[in-house]
């Protein structure tokens, strides 16, 4: 059986869109790749060298002395940063204060974007401009939203601060991300407000089968 070529799913954060992502991989046996583990390891390693992310050049040049990657090319387990595996260092509440400014300079983007287009055959892929800049000939796009008072509630208890601090936080981080974040003209939009994982992944499978299927 031929696996689904690339499949992207788009959308805020805390849309679901990494937990969905990760359980379609799972459903299909193929890789599940997180875009936005590159930008939260360039934002670590700033933050681990004290550099302040307030100025691209700066910034890019940080970066140019490290070695980053996707760990084994495809993979939902952490980044490779200068050869050892990072994970949950990079889901913290400083990293979330700052991913965005790092995420929004064009030369970031471009840098992440390469590592992302060399991957080969059949994967999912979650972010936020994945089937618009990054994978636009994707033959399965999806963008999941929710409004932002649901998106807290889904983070409270992942992050140390509270209801109102994290709506305040997503709030900030939608607009800090708007320049990026809209969804591809051929991807299918589904609202998780209501739903909850199994049948968001449902609707996904489903739409991947459907578009799948001869004729």
């Amino acid at each position: 059986m031929n696996g689904p070529g690339v499949v992207t799913i788009d959308g805020p954060a805390a849309s679901g869109k990494s937990s969905v992502a990760r359980a379609v991989a799972a459903q299909l046996g193929v890789p599940f790749v997180s875009s936005g583990l590159l930008y939260r390891g360039a934002t670590w390693l700033l933050q681990e060298a004290g550099i302040e992310p307030q100025d691209e050049r700066s910034v890019l040049a940080e970066l140019q002395r490290h070695s980053v990657r996707l760990d084994d090319g495809v993979s939902s387990s952490g980044l490779v940063l200068d050869g050892t595996a990072r994970s949950a260092e990079l889901h913290t509440d400083e990293i979330d204060a700052s991913v965005s400014i790092v995420a929004a300079y064009p030369g970031v983007r471009e840098w992440a974007n390469r590592q992302l287009r060399q991957l080969e055959g059949s994967f999912i892929v979650e972010g936020r401009d994945m089937g618009t800049a990054v994978f636009p000939g994707a033959p399965h796009k999806f963008f999941l939203d929710a409004p932002v008072h649901v998106r807290a509630e889904r983070r409270l208890g992942e992050r140390k601060a509270g209801l109102l601090e994290l709506r305040e936080q997503l709030a900030r981080r939608d607009l800090l991300d708007s320049r990026q974040l809209r969804p591809a003209e051929d991807a299918v939009r589904i609202d998780t407000e209501h739903l909850d994982l199994e049948e968001v992944t449902a609707l996904v499978l489903g739409s991947i089968a459907g578009q799948a299927e001869p004729g």
